[in-house]
């Protein structure tokens, strides 16, 4: 394979992981302009949870098909879901129908994000690997945290349906680089796909997040539907485990957890995704509300993670090569805990400027960190599970991130609500007209004042426990095993396909 092909393929794999890490986050901003043109407000946090549930329940299924049928072929399968997606998300003319055609989209990312990561570490050597990852765990931290303030410049300048269409001239190019250049010599058999596994693991994790998501707004904690969901999804978890254990080809190989590498990345990933996404959902909250800022500042506001993430990235990417993973593991959990325990300093009146610290940071601790995990987790199995265990780091990560802000926001509501009244807002004022610029106008001032202090004590409940979860990350980090990464590679399997295996040595 020559340079100009492989530089080609990178940026292919880059163009297809931005897309879906933005559609994470860009859609937000846009929300209130949808809503003002296609109504169904009643309906607004599930344009958010369709594609929160099908991009994470089927991220473990496509790293196992991607194991067993090559990553070309799925990672193709899951841009054209992502495009086709898009498109009709584009099309949309109810909310009803926007929220199918944002499962659709969520689909196809569920594939797009963990094989990319997958062909990276079939292609290039470890060396080289520790740079791109770093740059790719960078593309996907910016992509990710740049989202809301892409998409309210894209809602002011080209209208809402454009946060969608701008996908397709972005991400064709994508699969046709893919399609062209990418060569796989796969090795063809019969496969046993685990059907019954699949199935259980994407019902265990559809039954958790509804309940997580609707629990404490649609019905209470304690309701019939919350202890039936909670119910359903713990039976078929059950179910899930009884099967990887028998089955021929799990979809998740439970002896992967045995290896220390993958059972300490993948718990840091997960507490790691809640303290991330609750940084990245609540600091905003702190500027549109406790600060009286616009939509526009609340997206900006966390800016500044998408300049340290990229940094810690590409710095880690270099001293894995010199000094080996733990060090930088270490790094990337004791910047977490950094940013962790200077989030507890955000209180009325701080220096933005101190906010801005904390966020970046806590954006180099994530570079540091999902960078050498990665790697790390490549470099510790075969190539026959080289998908599957990438796509297990991702899928813990997005879990994570989905559970702590179904908690954190269950925590902010009932603080909030306490807060407020024992502040004395009156229980007839909507406390939400505090983040709306129009209605907090109209509001008295002593009533703001009560709004804003009740908001930003209630807010402090949600950083303490943050900070919490930053400490964890730190602690978990101080298990993962010393040794360079000769030592901790997994054995050549004999006769093993390694797709581009003669271009990655080139």
């Amino acid at each position: 394979m020559s340079g100009g092909q492989r530089a080609l393929i990178i940026a292919g794999l880059m163009l297809g992981m931005s897309l879906a890490a933005l559609d994470t986050t860009v859609v937000g901003t846009a929300m209130p302009t949808i809503i003002g043109k296609l109504g169904g407000v009643n309906l607004y946090s599930w344009v958010f949870s369709a594609y929160l549930l099908t991009s994470t329940t089927t991220v473990p299924i496509y790293g196992k098909l991607a194991d067993l049928y090559g990553r070309k072929p799925v990672f193709l399968a899951g841009v054209l879901t992502f495009l086709a997606g898009s498109a009709l998300c584009g099309m949309a003319q109810s909310m009803v129908q926007l929220i199918i055609f944002r499962a659709v989209q969520g689909i196809g990312a569920g594939a797009v994000l963990p094989v990319t990561m997958t062909i990276i570490g079939d292609l290039f050597t470890i060396e080289q690997r520790a740079r791109l990852q770093g740059l790719f765990s960078g593309v996907w931290g910016v992509s990710s945290v740049a989202g809301p303030a892409l998409g309210g410049l894209i809602t002011d300048l080209a209208g809402w349906r454009w946060v969608f269409y701008v996908n397709l001239p972005f991400g064709i190019p994508a699969a046709l680089i893919i399609f062209f250049l990418l060569h796989e010599n796969v090795e063809r058999r019969k496969h046993k796909i685990d059907y019954v596994g699949a199935v259980a693991l994407t019902t265990s994790i559809t039954l958790l997040l509804v309940a997580l998501l609707e629990g404490g707004s649609s019905w209470a904690w304690s309701a019939p539907p919350s202890l039936a969901l909670f119910g359903g999804a713990l039976a078929t978890l059950a179910l899930f485990f009884w099967q990887e254990a028998r089955a021929a080809e799990p979809v998740l190989p439970l002896g992967l957890f045995r290896n220390r590498i993958i059972a300490v990345a993948s718990l840091a990933s997960a507490l790691s995704g809640a303290a991330m996404f609750g940084v990245t959902s609540f600091i905003p909250l702190f500027a549109q509300g406790v600060e009286s800022g616009t939509a526009a500042d609340a997206g900006m506001v966390v800016a500044p993670m998408s300049m340290g993430w990229p940094v810690g990235s590409i710095i880690g990417g270099k001293l894995i090569v010199r000094f080996g993973f733990r060090l930088v593991v270490l790094l990337g959990g004791l910047c977490i805990l950094g940013g962790g325990l200077l989030l507890l300093t955000v209180t009325e009146g701080v220096p933005r400027a101190q906010i801005v610290a904390l966020l970046v940071v806590f954006g180099m601790g994530m570079g540091f960190s999902s960078s050498a995990f990665i790697i790390a987790i490549q470099n510790a199995v075969p190539w026959s599970l080289r998908g599957v265990a990438t796509a297990t780091n991702q899928f813990f990560r997005t879990i994570g991130g989905t559970i702590g802000v179904a908690v954190l926001g269950a925590v902010l509501a009932a603080r909030w609500a306490a807060s407020a009244s024992a502040a004395g807002v009156p229980a007839e004022v909507e406390r939400s007209a505090l983040l709306d610029p129009d209605t907090r106008a109209a509001l008295a001032s002593d009533v703001l004042r009560a709004l804003q202090s009740s908001l930003a004590e209630a807010l402090h409940s949600v950083y303490v426990i943050v900070s919490v979860l930053a400490a964890l990350v730190f602690l978990t980090t101080l298990f993962f095993p010393r040794g360079r990464a000769q030592d901790l590679a997994a054995p050549a399997e004999a006769g093993t396909p390694h797709p581009q295996a003669a271009g990655a040595a080139d």
